[in-house]
């Protein structure tokens, strides 16, 4: 597969997002979906320069009221639109709750409780993260449904609503069968729930890319697994850019550095001298570079062996595949499999 051949899907309308804030939301996973649903589709291409054709999202902070307002850690919350608008939105998002609530949460929140049970009537998907799921209880919708939240709220939730069946032991709960209710565990099940929601309204490939520009995921193993090929931007050497043109498509061939220069015309030093100019990379490190990004395809999206995949990027010995791969990423094939196949495997 050529170099960023890979897209997610057709470019289309954004998905609309709805993050509803209430008077107990902290503001930290409501900025945290806030950025990280805005960079899709946008970020992967400023940070490496690959171009790539993804949905995007339009988010927006909804509210009952449109005046800013204090949160219970401090930081002010900043409404974009109130809930009198007749926008539908694909997506609706309430993220945790402060605790304790002196009077508890039956009756609370009648405005929003409505408005968000007509979202879902509408068609749209209706997800909390952590106490957020108190909300969708309390508008009825986990009625005789499985839910999790924060191990926190477990007491207060068995208390209040007994008709929802409780699953604190997950991370991500998906409560009807269409997946359009979603309820997530602790405060940072925002992270696994913002991939889910990108893969499965944008696409797999991009729910990786985001995965990679936020280190979102187990960052125990540093940064070199998110990393990716930086593009430097267009540059004004004729000779040099098709021969990268070349090497996208024969990055695989045997002695690919030997068969650009004679690609080139050039000799061997001043095409070295002039590839390393106006691409920053040795002509052998450019490739190694190529063929490690396609072994990275590979591995997120197929169950191809690790010697197959070495052979497809034009490795014919499995052992150099491997260390090079270690050194460029800091993991093996098969660990950064497990790392990012999961993502990429997530429903759309």
């Amino acid at each position: 597969m050529p170099l960023g051949g890979m897209v997610a899907v057709q470019e289309q309308k954004p998905v609309a997002v709805s993050l509803l804030a209430l008077p107990e939301s902290t503001p930290g996973a409501l900025y945290g979906l806030l950025e990280v649903f805005s960079a899709v589709g946008v970020a992967w291409t400023e940070l490496t320069g690959e171009p790539v054709t993804a949905r995007r999202m339009q988010t927006r902070i909804v509210a009952a009221e449109t005046q800013p307002f204090a949160t219970a850690v401090g930081p002010v919350i900043a409404p974009d639109h109130g809930l009198t608008d007749d926008t539908v939105a694909d997506l609706v998002l309430v993220t945790d709750l402060a605790l304790p609530m002196p009077v508890g949460t039956r009756g609370r929140w009648p405005r929003e409780t409505r408005w968000a049970r007509e979202q879902y009537r509408r068609g749209a998907t209706v997800c909390s993260v952590c106490t957020g799921s108190l909300f969708l209880a309390e508008a009825g919708l986990l009625d005789g449904r499985e839910a999790t939240t924060h191990w926190g709220a477990v007491d207060l939730f068995r208390t209040g609503y007994p008709r929802v069946r409780l699953r604190p032991e997950l991370i991500l709960c998906e409560s009807d069968p269409d997946g359009r209710l979603i309820t997530g565990g602790g405060a940072a099940a925002w992270e696994d729930l913002a991939l889910h929601l990108i893969a499965r309204f944008c696409g797999t490939a991009e729910a990786v890319r985001i995965a990679k520009v936020f280190l979102l995921g187990d960052r125990s193993e540093g940064q070199l697994p998110f990393t990716a090929m930086p593009r430097r931007a267009q540059h004004d050497d004729p000779v040099i850019g098709a021969c990268q043109a070349w090497i996208a498509e024969h990055y695989s061939g045997p002695n690919p550095v030997a068969r650009m220069v004679r690609q080139s015309g050039l000799a061997e030093r001043t095409f070295k001298r002039r590839f390393k100019a106006a691409t920053g990379y040795a002509p052998v490190d450019y490739v190694q570079a190529v063929r490690i990004e396609e072994a990275k395809q590979m591995l997120e999206t197929s169950d191809e062996p690790t010697d197959a995949v070495a052979s497809a990027v034009g490795y014919e010995d499995p052992a150099f595949f491997r260390r090079l791969f270690r050194r460029r990423t800091g993991l093996s094939p098969a660990r950064y499999r497990q790392r990012f196949r999961p993502i990429a495997r997530r429903r759309r």
